[in-house]
């Protein structure tokens, strides 16, 4: 399982994605964080690691319904991301992916390390152990504790 997130902090802004990698029982295997100073795409470099990982069946999440459906619908030719969104499609054919919406309060891992690479200047960060302060979302995650949106 797969999580991915964008993050604006302060002002000036600062952006930043996140995500992390889960099995199926939900056990942290990786996270990923890192500062977006151009362009860069939060699915693409979460579907690298866990290719990369070896990880051939992956659900990802993400709470951009608009990303989603470039990725799921017909090919876009004048689209400014058009190349990397057939980058996207050609790992998603290469492997077993789904790609499914979630609200963003759903998706609190991912939020926490898109955070994470807003306050970073690192362009990506590979977190083998999970940093201090998402154990408390594991944990709650396991309690199976629900957080209602505002």
């Amino acid at each position: 399982m797969k999580s991915s997130i964008l993050s604006c902090l302060g002002s000036p802004a600062r952006s930043g994605f996140g995500g992390i990698i889960r099995n199926t029982f939900g056990h942290y295997l990786a996270g990923f964080s890192g500062y977006i100073q151009g362009s860069s795409d939060i699915l693409y470099e979460g579907l690298l690691l866990a290719i990369n990982m070896g990880i051939d069946e992956l659900v990802c999440y993400s709470d951009s319904l608009h990303r989603i459906n470039l990725i799921k619908g017909p090919q876009v030719k004048f689209h400014m991301h058009a190349v990397l969104i057939h980058d996207i499609k050609d790992l998603f054919s290469q492997s077993n992916v789904s790609l499914c919406h979630t609200l963003r309060e759903g998706n609190q891992y991912a939020d926490f390390f898109a955070k994470l690479g807003a306050s970073s200047n690192a362009d990506f960060t590979n977190h083998d152990c999970p940093p201090e302060g998402v154990q408390d979302l594991l944990k709650n995650d396991a309690l199976e504790i629900l957080f209602l949106k505002d």
